[in-house]
């Protein structure tokens, strides 16, 4: 052990706020630190407040940071400036890894791991002070857990303090989540930072490049990226750190950057402590660091003086190919971009090369989205039930979560299990809930345990929590294979998770403090129907694969068995895939097409080994913008058996009747979601279904059904001109939607006697609109009156009135030479009609709607052209006080 670092703590500007944080906490209990990057807020204020340094009075301290890799520096560096090693007096917590000890005093862990321990112990004993991190970013579980440790403080230990701690945050609404009520909310301590000058490149892509969409990251974007890291290290001095939105990114750049006169280094959430050390520490030789977005905070990278900036980053996401929570790549938001841009002035002045526009900066978000607005809520809404409040009202949350995404998360947790109807955590819920996995996964694991083994479900389960590489192919069981006997990255991690998984499904790991008894998780006997599947399972061990070579490069199971043939791998991964994405297994419709009990269609790759199987169990699907069919990326052999018992509450009988291929179809059904698994046709269907599914196919392919005669046609169109006009009692007939919500005031008693299409063909529709008729109040009765059919013309024509124009004027159609004489246009319901003027051949020559001007104007130029025309025709000059005709010169003469 040596000295502590005292010059070294002495010089992190942090210190000088720290007076006021502690006067804060001793008066409130609570408070917001705002403390740019640098200034030492996540390694000197929990050794103060702990009284490892200062002198204070001797407290324990958890600190809680949104990453395993800044959980683990963070407690390297406090151990640094004690002298001491990680273990000791500071220590850290994260999944799968514990480093602490019985005189650990200052503890760093991750927000997840915090929740867990909260769900264990509400109290959470013996721990004085919990500091939030980073608490800007808006994770949903560290949003979560100052919920949780708000409601511990107002019912069980109001003696707790809080620090919710940022580079940059909203202090204002932190401070009133963390004041709960009280005037003016929590105190706001700010400290001032050191930071160098940094100077700001724009570097936006000669050619435009693709946007994401998903997790699809256009290729020509990445070798800009490369390109300008190449330009950085040309142009500047120090270390280059790149920000790229996740680990495939990193790697692709990496390999465009082959052959540059520096180190190229990796840091992501899922890199190994040693690679994540390396860049953490300083180094005599250049570097280039590839980051995902741990390193935008939390984290110090000595010898960084450019940073390049790719503009993109992840977000949470419900990923719908796979019915889990995801991340989709984004734009990165203007604070992000702030953030990235510091780490090249933390140490001296420096330079971001954007690789965007100046004018693209305008128009990106201001901050990133909160994740309880844009994430799957099961987790979260599952954390909420075990807590006691399954609807969150009485969490006082930052941001309340969407209504519409709480009740998506509670059919989930329902249906494996976890909740009651009326959202309350089953035993099984809060065993669940200490797994940290999705609640379809924990289903997964626990369910499959008992089905096929703890080992085997472990394995499984965490294929589908991380999804395998697209050259493992897309047959679950032969990537399962392949993983097993691979030694890349993915299954380096792979074989961690399913170790985890394996021990955490057993007997979960239990706090650092003693707590009440919680059940454990339940997994029990297999479910029903599903022993057969067991049998299989477990009965047929996988091929020794490092032997034979199966599941090679190519990802084809061929090898390990023969065509057509199912092995015990194959059954254990369709048993498990099923478990977890019920509402995916599928049946085949034919070669490589299959429908999903969801009601999506699906469809295989040529060449897939999957192509010929009867039932499939989906576990990744993905649909692009204009494709009918979902395109399987992964998926496992499934026997019908397994599907029934594993998607048991997607299983229904009854009678159907609907509108089908444009008439009424009628069967008993017994069905699997969508699927039909047995038909047969229903003799005396229950005529109240026959007359919703009629209803329903005058809604999809319109009201042409019915019998329109002319004159029916002509009523609706009348009754539409009064409703347009005078409202009141006169009845919306114009639209289809409104005839069909009072379908029983018009198309009674003939709609509940109908049985077919036919039936409905012969139901006359203008006898059926004189239902809707205003005889209650009389108005009936003036329907000539004020929309008549026919106009009586000054020639004793009756003219047919046009009321067929939606939202213009009845139109009347009449030879001019039978209106000489009238010197007033015609009206109906006080509306003047349009006149089109005809010429003796019945062709139009004049529009109007004022037969007045009309005959002072208009009218000799019309004269003009149709005497010349039609010379045999009567052409005065003064038509207001001629004679109306509908005859010739020589027929008048007569």
């Amino acid at each position: 052990m040596t000295a502590i670092r005292q010059a070294e703590l002495d010089a992190l500007p942090v210190r000088e706020a720290l007076p006021g944080l502690v006067s804060a906490l001793d008066g409130h209990g609570a408070a917001v630190l705002c403390a740019p990057p640098g200034t030492g807020k996540t390694t000197l204020v929990p050794l103060v407040l702990a009284g490892l340094v200062g002198g204070g009075p001797r407290r324990r301290v958890v600190v809680a940071e949104p990453r395993r890799i800044a959980a683990r520096a963070a407690a390297r560096r406090m151990a640094w400036l004690l002298g001491e090693q990680v273990g000791g007096s500071v220590g850290f917590t994260v999944r799968g890894e514990r480093v602490a000890g019985p005189g650990t005093v200052v503890e760093v862990v991750t927000t997840g791991v915090l929740l867990q321990r909260l769900q264990r112990d509400q109290e959470l004993a013996g721990v004085d002070v919990v500091i939030l991190d980073e608490c800007h970013e808006r994770h949903l579980d560290a949003d979560t857990v100052a919920a949780f440790l708000l409601d511990v403080r107002e019912t069980l230990r109001p003696e707790l303090r809080l620090v919710a701690a940022s580079a940059t945050t909203d202090a204002a609404g932190w401070a009133r989540v963390l004041g709960h009520g009280r005037p003016g909310g929590a105190p706001v301590v700010t400290a001032a930072g050191v930071s160098y000058p940094v100077e700001t490149v724009w570097a936006p892509p000669a050619r435009p490049v693709r946007p994401p969409h998903g997790m699809r990251v256009d290729p020509a974007q990445l070798t800009h990226v490369a390109s300008v890291v190449r330009r950085a290290l040309a142009e500047r001095s120090g270390d280059v750190l790149c920000f790229l939105p996740g680990v495939g990114e990193l790697a692709r750049v990496a390999g465009q950057l082959g052959g540059v006169d520096a180190e190229v280094l990796q840091i992501h959430g899922r890199a190994p402590a040693a690679v994540q050390d390396a860049a953490l520490a300083p180094s005599a030789h250049r570097r280039v660091i590839l980051a995902t977005a741990v390193a935008e905070s939390s984290l110090t990278v000595p010898g960084v003086r450019v940073v390049v900036d790719s503009g993109l980053a992840r977000e949470p996401r419900v990923d719908h190919a796979r019915g889990l929570g995801a991340l989709a790549t984004v734009r990165a938001s203007r604070a992000a971009g702030r953030q990235r841009a510091g780490r090249a002035g933390r140490e001296a002045p420096g330079a971001v090369y954007r690789c965007w526009s100046q004018a693209e900066d305008g128009r990106l978000p201001a901050f990133p989205s909160p994740e309880i607005r844009i994430a799957d809520l099961a987790q979260f809404a599952l954390q909420a039930a075990c807590w006691g409040d399954p609807d969150a009202a009485g969490l006082a949350l930052p941001d309340p979560p969407p209504a519409g995404a709480m009740a998506a998360a509670r059919e989930v947790l329902v249906a494996v299990g976890a909740v009651t109807p009326d959202g309350r955590a089953t035993p099984r819920g809060v065993g669940m809930s200490r797994l940290g996995l999705h609640p379809r996964l924990a289903r997964a694991l626990l369910d499959g345990a008992a089905a096929v083994g703890p080992r085997r479900a472990a394995e499984l389960v965490a294929l589908l929590s991380e999804e395998p590489p697209r050259e493992y192919g897309d047959d679950l069981a032969a990537a399962w294979r392949r993983a097993r006997a691979g030694g890349d990255a993915y299954a380096t991690r792979w074989r961690a998770e399913a170790t985890r998984l394996r021990r955490s499904g057993a007997t979960p790991a239990g706090p650092s403090t003693p707590t009440p008894t919680v059940p454990e998780p339940e997994a029990a006997a297999p479910l029903p129907g599903l022993e057969a599947a067991s049998r299989r399972a477990v009965g047929a061990p996988a091929p020794d694969l490092r032997a034979s070579g199966a599941g090679g490069a190519d990802g084809s199971a061929a090898s390990a068995t023969a065509a057509g043939a199912v092995s015990g791998d194959d059954v254990a991964a369709g048993l498990v895939a099923a478990l977890a994405f019920p509402e995916r297994v599928a049946k085949a419709k034919g070669e490589g097409a299959f429908l999903m009990a969801s009601g999506t269609a699906a469809e295989l790759g040529d060449g897939s080994r999957l192509r010929s199987a009867p039932w499939l169990a989906v576990a990744v699907a993905d649909r692009g913008p204009h494709s009918a069919s979902a395109r399987v990326r992964l998926g496992a052999v499934l026997d019908e058996d397994t599907a029934r018992a594993a998607a048991a509450h997607l299983l229904a009988s009854g009678d159907e009747v609907r509108w089908e291929d444009g008439d009424v179809a009628a069967r008993a059904t017994h069905r699997l979601g969508a699927i039909a698994l047995a038909v047969r046709p229903l003799k005396n269907p229950d005529p109240a279904l026959v007359r919703a599914a009629l209803l329903e196919g005058l809604r999809s392919d319109g009201l042409g059904l019915l019998r329109w005669t002319p004159d029916a046609r002509a009523l609706r169109a009348r009754l539409g001109f009064l409703h347009r006009t005078l409202g009141g009692a006169w009845p919306d007939v114009a639209h289809d939607g409104a005839l069909l919500a009072r379908a029983d005031d018009w198309l009674e008693p003939e709609l509940s006697r109908a049985r077919r299409r036919a039936d409905l063909a012969r139901i006359d529709a203008g006898q059926a609109l004189n239902r809707l008729l205003p005889w209650a109040t009389g108005e009936a009765a003036r329907l000539d009156e004020l929309a008549p059919e026919r106009i009586e013309v000054p020639s004793g024509s009756r003219i047919r009135v046009d009321y067929s124009a939606e939202h213009g004027q009845p139109v009347l159609a009449v030879k001019l030479q039978e209106l000489f004489g009238l010197a007033e246009t015609p009206r109906v319901a006080g509306v003047p009609v349009l006149v089109h003027l005809l010429s003796p051949a019945g062709r139009p020559a004049a529009v109007t709607a004022d037969l007045a001007s009309f005959w002072q104007g208009g009218y000799l130029a019309v004269r003009a052209e149709l005497r010349g025309r039609y010379p045999k025709h009567p052409w005065p000059q003064d038509p207001a006080t001629a004679e109306p005709t509908r005859h010739t010169n020589a027929r008048l003469r007569r």
